[in-house]
């Protein structure tokens, strides 16, 4: 979840291991085991609730905050209105104008305990959220063959 342009479909296309094209979410997409929102869902009060509510579709809630963001969406705590681990992603790290700390204290405040760090079109901090989110006895895509 996150603002519009906070990078949540170029990190799906990240996680997924595609090639990053610029691609407007119009709607709820499920990719496998990812599930990509339009940050309009998030930005609009009536349809904020429908976020509620694909959460219980996830085994993982993910809050993006772009460090160039000027201000941020989630409210106080907000994390406890899942019954799910949510983590925090700080997008586009590696703008002349990111502001990581900001965004990792509106991460914070929003109640994710744990926060990665991204720049998507490189793939920096990826890997670490695949490790975090890989299932026990689970091959990622870049082990295959490796055995």
């Amino acid at each position: 979840m996150g603002r519009s342009e906070a990078g949540k479909t170029t990190l799906t296309q990240a996680l997924r291991g595609e090639k990053i094209t610029y691609k407007k979410t119009q709607y709820i997409n499920h990719y496998d085991v990812i599930i990509d929102t339009p940050g309009e869902y998030l930005q609009t009060g009536k349809l904020g609730r429908a976020l509620a509510l694909y959460s219980y579709e996830a085994d993982v809630v993910g809050l993006l905050a772009s460090s160039t963001e000027p201000f941020s969406l989630y409210p106080p705590n907000i994390t406890c209105m899942v019954n799910r681990d949510v983590i925090g992603i700080v997008t586009k790290i590696d703008k002349e104008d990111a502001d990581t700390e900001l965004a990792t204290r509106w991460l914070q405040n929003a109640g994710c305990k744990t926060i990665f760090y991204v720049n998507s079109k490189t793939g920096e901090g990826v890997s670490d959220i695949l490790e975090y989110l890989r299932e026990p006895g689970e091959v990622m895509p870049w082990e295959e063959g490796t055995n």
